[in-house]
């Protein structure tokens, strides 16, 4: 499988499981259980350009699915933040947006740039959402993540854009972006929801400059 399938260490690890299941319960046998389980392959994450991801968001006419992408983009959230985000998720006057329960089943902050909220109070004014700000079409539902995921799909295919990437590489780009900014990675950590820096510092291998990222400033 290694050598000829190229597979990828997710693939064998469940490999290795069926294998020591059959041979362990099944025929009674042990000797499977030499095999070494592979590292888990470590690959960055594909970001997209400040460019391609204003491409991204210009491809989209519906202004719904617009500050759906813009508010992933804004604050670094993830699929299942955004489709459950109530109106009184949004702090306006300090451009705050409230994540509740999410990763380690903790609230956090995290930021609302003045593009995002400003296309935010048109759709607000149009679709005046209640329970959800981004209700289904039944009102008592919130939209699902397969939806936003089409929402991108469509917005990448209409505008050409050929990486392999999800909504969820407009987090990454979120975190890459400010990074390059100049934005000290702590500072990042906090609205990504991130327990340890260690999980933010894959962001400075993708970030395109280097001398700030370990600096605190003063």
């Amino acid at each position: 499988m290694v050598n000829q399938k190229k597979v990828a260490a997710s693939t064998l690890n469940i490999i290795i499981s069926a294998l020591k299941f059959y041979y362990g319960e099944v025929l009674q046998k042990n000797f499977i259980y030499e095999i070494k389980r592979p590292k888990k392959d470590k690959k960055l994450p594909v970001v997209l350009s400040n460019e391609e991801v204003k491409r991204i968001l210009n491809a989209i006419s519906n202004i719904k699915h617009k500050v759906i992408l813009m508010l992933v983009y804004s604050g670094g959230l993830q699929v299942g933040e955004i489709i459950k985000l109530r109106p009184e998720d949004i702090d306006s006057n300090r451009k705050l947006i409230y994540i509740r329960a999410s990763k380690g089943r903790k609230d956090r902050y995290t930021l609302l740039s003045n593009v995002a909220l400003q296309t935010l109070r048109e759709y607000w004014k149009k679709e005046k959402p209640q329970k959800w700000l981004f209700p289904s079409w039944n009102k008592e539902k919130h939209i699902t993540a397969r939806t936003v995921q089409k929402i991108f799909q469509n917005a990448c295919k209409k505008d050409g854009i050929s990486k392999d990437v999800s909504v969820h590489s407009l987090s990454h780009g979120f975190a890459t972006h400010l990074l390059e900014s100049g934005i000290y990675l702590r500072y990042i950590q906090e609205p990504l929801g991130h327990k340890s820096s260690k999980t933010t510092e894959i962001y400075t291998h993708l970030s395109t400059k280097k001398s700030f990222c370990n600096k605190e400033p003063a």
